[in-house]
């Protein structure tokens, strides 16, 4: 597949250590062997370039490399070289790189070391713990030569810390692929005078890259008018697997829903869609038909890879989008009300909601008016499943630029307003008062992407290999 991560993995040392200390380059090349069985455990795809310890084999791994069309390098410091025999690598490859800076054991056994007799042996022996020798040059040659690089620092031992962090590295390095090759659909057009969530579509290209398709609201009509009556009836019975139906949804709208539904799993496979903003005002009967009865449809996309975001949110849904793809979910929200009383903010929104993210079965209900909208039908209502969670919103600055604005807080159990949306009570560590004044200071749209997890240690490395600035609230 194309947009499949390719991880480029690579080995330092020196040439000349190998003659001068035996058994030196089999006992380094064991240990990169152990760093690609982890990264392999994460991620499979590894194109490893080996040991490179001269600029000959620096020129051929950065050639081997961009021949594999790798996304990223992970470059392993075994022991002390050259800065030469790395630079061409990386400058040959074009992607981002991480050093890894791990060292064979928690510390040198100082006193068996100290025993040894034969101080070409114990040079040898300090040697296979001398990663972190070569990092300040090979950090000030990248820097000087303007490659942006990152760090990770800690033990081979499995269980270490350090391979939290490389695992988060590949995660975000999969969601950075992901976006690149994503196909977002437009149908409709923008709330009118909802002015925060204009966005520059090009803006989004120069981010993100992928594609996005602008679709007529009339292409998903007359695709409904060819749905067969055998296509509703199997499409209703999904419905009634991953929906908690109520008694007052009469069969003539859950038919309704279903036969846009298959419609809405057309448009999808024609343009290969792998996300999709929309919003349609007009009152014209055919679409509004359609657009009155899409959000049971839109939720199983949601579900199931495809988010949906209403009101055309472009910026919302690449955030939906980016949450799904780190396994997070990714649901459409706002603020609801703040309850001061429990120091929650009720936070949710009409149209779909995440399934697999949900608090139970989602409910549908019939409404007998969409507010602010056009239209009446079928309704989800839902809470985010109670525990941790992560706020994520795509902002834009007033010149132009793209950041992350992120909080983690908690779903917490409690009364909701049970009016057939989505609808969460959430908890801040800095309480909801300092939240909501310091979420709203960065100007964000007033939607934003929730998904479960605490994920903001991938979302900051996601963003630092799209080069963009990541806010933390808290």
């Amino acid at each position: 597949m194309p947009n499949e991560l390719k991880i480029g993995l690579f080995a330092i040392g020196l040439e000349a250590y190998w003659e001068q200390f035996a058994g030196l380059k089999q006992r380094l090349l064991g240990y990169l062997y152990f760093v690609e069985g982890e990264m392999t455990k994460v991620y499979p795809h590894i194109v490893n370039a080996g040991m490179v310890d001269n600029t000959d084999k620096a020129f051929e791994a950065g050639s081997f490399f961009r021949q594999n069309e790798v996304d990223i390098i992970f470059l392993y410091v075994t022991t002390y070289a050259l800065s030469s025999t790395v630079l061409p690598v990386v400058q040959q490859a074009k992607v981002p790189v991480i050093i890894l800076n791990l060292s064979a054991d928690a510390a040198i056994d100082y006193k068996a070391f100290n025993k040894m007799k034969d101080r070409t042996k114990m040079t040898g022996e300090w040697l296979a713990y001398c990663s972190a020798c070569p990092v300040p040059e090979i950090a000030n040659v990248f820097k000087r030569t303007g490659i942006a690089f990152h760090q990770v620092t800690g033990l081979l031992q499995e269980g270490d810390l350090c391979w939290k962090e490389i695992r988060e590295w590949i995660e975000a390095a999969r969601v950075k692929k992901i976006m690149s090759y994503n196909r977002l659909g437009c149908i409709g057009n923008y709330y009118s005078g909802m002015l925060d969530v204009y966005t520059d579509m090009t803006a989004q290209y120069a981010l993100f890259g992928g594609h996005i398709e602008i679709i007529e609201a009339d292409e998903l009509s007359a695709l409904r008018d060819d749905i067969t009556e055998k296509e509703i009836i199997g499409k209703t019975v999904d419905f009634y697997q991953h929906f908690d139906i109520q008694s007052d949804c009469s069969k003539e709208e859950i038919e309704k829903a279903a036969q846009t539904s298959v419609a809405l799993d057309r448009l999808v496979g024609k343009y290969k869609l792998g996300s999709l903003a929309y919003y349609y005002k007009g009152e014209g009967t055919k679409n509004l038909t359609t657009f009155s009865s899409i959000i049971l449809g839109n939720c199983l996309l949601t579900a199931n890879g495809i988010p949906v975001a209403g009101e055309y949110e472009i910026k919302n849904v690449q955030a939906m989008k980016i949450m799904d793809s780190f396994g997070a979910g990714g649901s459409f929200t706002e603020y609801y009300a703040i309850d001061f009383k429990d120091d929650v903010v009720l936070m949710g929104h009409d149209g779909p909601g995440h399934i697999s993210i949900a608090e139970g079965k989602i409910k549908v209900c019939p409404l007998q008016v969409y507010h602010g909208k056009v239209g009446s039908g079928l309704s989800v209502e839902m809470s985010v499943k109670n525990g941790p969670v992560t706020l994520l919103s795509l902002i834009e600055a007033p010149d132009g630029k793209l950041a992350f604005l992120t909080a983690e807080a908690t779903s917490v159990p409690g009364p909701i307003l049970e009016i057939g949306n989505t609808n969460s009570r959430y908890q801040f560590s800095i309480g909801v008062r300092n939240f909501v004044e310091a979420w709203n200071s960065h100007g964000p749209a007033h939607h934003c992407a929730i998904g479960v997890g605490h994920i903001y240690d991938k979302i900051e490395k996601l963003g630092k290999l799209l080069d963009i600035q990541v806010i933390k609230i808290c």
